[in-house]
């Protein structure tokens, strides 16, 4: 059985090949194009899944798209209909958009996928459609390494759902609860990001990341004024504060005199107020998602925890669900965006539509460590970075491991391309920039140097699992880097007086541990465990590491700069490398040094950033 799954038209569209219920091949269209969060038809990933599989368009037996857009344009009238008068002028650009295009999607599909057909066979009888939370509830199921599960899909949402709840077992996946729109956890999320001054469905990273350096101090505003929150986590928002349902911001005005004020601008100073903000929400949204957990275990009395959906990449949260004990085990899809619905999608076609039992890949989960993407042979590599001008040198790869770890211990950034790309938001190996996590400067110099980005963004362990107790408060696997744990009390570093008494961005550039690049100011690391049998070369790497400095642990961020998404082809690599001020580049068994470069071929990022 050959499926086909897209997701597209809204964010992050992307494409995802399942053969007899197992990936062979996923990922975003923004790595093709280049522009970030593309939502347009994914025509380079489709024709990269289909390569990769040796197929064509013709060999499918199903094409699934990731939602249904009759249902979603039924609750866009029915929210217009019930606010009327408000709401007019979104309703007046929002309508023509869909009459012209998103209301008759499903020929606009059949008409994006003909020139891939070179039979003329029918394409219109093979495509299917599943609902948003149903493909999110798929992609995180069906790929777990679990018989049975609950299923919880928490983001802004779909054609009416919200938050999800449904039951997985062997090939089946019942839904048994939903909340809807415009009550929503992902939405209320993305107010505060809007608030705060970041952009919307990009920045909430950056609020989860800055909610360590503030106080919660509005917590108690927005559970006593915005959220009615149960004690089963079931929620309710009132609407008089927000303006997303009709309008075209996110808040509104009752919002900002809640708050004290309007919204900061983009790019403008960040204030403690903001730090704090940015605190409350990230401590509301742990509170209704540990409500939502601890009831689905007592009610439904399965150990096992399955999460998608945007929300679910909300890695603080993540941790302290697994920490709450009342799942003994979660697994969390690495992509759990609108991305992974074109997976999600092709696996409900499959196991729903069509009846076929799962693919188990033993004691592993399904993604094969999400490298689902683009790979390149090393002659390849070697000819496309002649083609762009690079000045390389090819190494045997044990020498070439040697010397990575060589730019490792002399401080350099090191851009690292190897393998098949990832899927999903996360750099995990295989499109990422490294550095040495003993650094103390390493994490404000890969910010502000090479990621040209905010300084108090945090960055990520890549740990050998074997290590990983060493060093986090973890006893759980984490390989997609969705799950924040506390460094161990041995490996920290105490506190002076003085330095306890710093407030907001001040406490950056206090060092909290021995691995102060990785360590956030609440001493707290997003960790990814490495596992030899899914990314063997990058555990090599990070065990010579550990051979040479006992420390088994690189910082990991992904291999891009601010407004551009994770590079996909050498060409992509040794651009952002000439972009930046990164030092050292190793794409295969090639190194490049910065020193020896053409400096004609530098590129200057400075004016094409996106405001994110």
């Amino acid at each position: 059985m050959r499926i086909l799954g897209i997701s597209a038209f809204y964010h992050d569209s992307a494409a995802a090949l399942l053969i007899d219920g197992k990936p062979v091949a996923a990922a975003q269209e923004e790595r093709f194009t280049r522009v970030k969060h593309d939502s347009r038809f994914p025509e380079h990933a489709i024709r990269y899944c289909l390569h990769e599989a040796g197929l064509t368009l013709d060999d499918l037996d199903h094409i699934a798209f990731f939602e249904k857009p009759l249902l979603k344009f039924e609750r866009l009238l029915e929210t217009y209909l019930a606010n009327a008068p408000a709401g007019y002028r979104s309703f007046k650009m929002a309508l023509p958009v869909w009459l012209k295009e998103k209301l008759f999607q499903k020929m606009g599909i059949v008409k994006a996928l003909e020139p891939l057909s070179h039979s003329g066979k029918s394409i219109e009888e093979k495509l299917l459609f599943a609902e948003h939370h149903q493909s999110h509830a798929a992609s995180a199921f069906y790929p777990s390494p679990f018989e049975e599960a609950v299923v919880l899909t928490l983001d802004g949402v779909g054609e009416w759902a919200t938050t999800s709840v449904a039951i997985g077992r062997g090939s089946t996946l019942e839904p048994v609860r939903e909340i809807h729109w415009p009550h929503s956890l992902g939405l209320l999320y993305s107010a505060f990001t809007y608030y705060t001054g970041f952009k919307v469905n990009s920045g909430e990273y950056k609020v989860m990341g800055l909610a360590p350096y503030g106080e919660p101090r509005f917590k108690d505003l927005i559970l006593n004024h915005i959220v009615d929150l149960r004690e089963d986590g079931s929620f309710w928002l009132d609407q008089k504060y927000f303006n997303y349902a009709t309008g075209l911001t996110m808040t509104s005005r009752a919002f900002h005199d809640l708050f004290g004020g309007p919204p900061r601008k983009p790019e403008a100073r960040l204030t403690q107020r903001e730090m704090d903000l940015a605190a409350s929400v990230q401590l509301v949204t742990e509170e209704i998602m540990l409500r939502i957990t601890r009831d689905l275990a007592t009610t439904y009395n399965i150990p096992n925890l399955c999460m998608a959906g945007g929300v679910a990449l909300n890695c603080v949260a993540n941790g302290k669900i697994q920490r709450d004990r009342h799942f003994k085990r979660i697994w969390v899809q690495p992509a759990a965006g609108d991305a992974g619905g074109a997976l999600g999608a092709a696996y409900a076609a499959h196991a729903l539509h069509c009846g076929r039992p799962r693919y188990l890949n033993g004691g592993l989960d399904g993604m094969q460590g999400s490298y689902l993407g683009p790979a390149h042979s090393q002659s390849e590599i070697e000819g496309r970075l002649t083609g762009a001008g690079a000045r390389f040198t090819v190494h045997h790869e044990a020498d070439m491991i040697e010397r990575t770890v060589d730019a490792l211990e002399a401080g350099h950034a090191i851009g690292w391309f190897q393998g098949r790309m990832e899927f999903g938001p996360r750099a995990l190996g295989a499109r990422s920039i490294l550095g040495d996590p003993r650094n103390p400067e390493m994490q404000k110099n890969l910010n502000l140097k090479i990621k040209y980005r905010e300084s108090f963004r945090p960055f990520a362990p890549s740990v050998l699992a074997e290590d990983a107790a060493d060093y986090f408060e973890l006893d759980a696997a984490s390989p997609y880097m969705l799950l924040v744990a506390d460094v161990i009390e041995s490996r920290r570093r105490p506190m002076t007086a003085s330095e306890k008494e710093l407030f907001g961005i001040d406490k950056l550039n206090v060092p909290r541990s021995d691995i102060p690049a990785v360590t956030h100011v609440d001493y707290s690391a997003r960790v990814q465990t490495v596992h030899q049998e899914t990314n063997p070369r990058y555990h090599a790497l990070i065990s010579a590491f550990k051979a040479r400095t006992g420390c088994p642990i690189v910082v990991n961020t992904s291999f891009n700069v601010r407004g551009e998404p994770i590079v996909q082809t050498p060409e992509d690599a040794f651009r952002c490398f000439m972009g930046c001020e990164m030092e050292t580049l190793v794409i295969g068994n090639c190194i490049l040094d910065k020193r020896d470069q053409d400096p004609k071929l530098k590129v200057d990022y400075k004016d094409k950033f996106e405001l994110d």
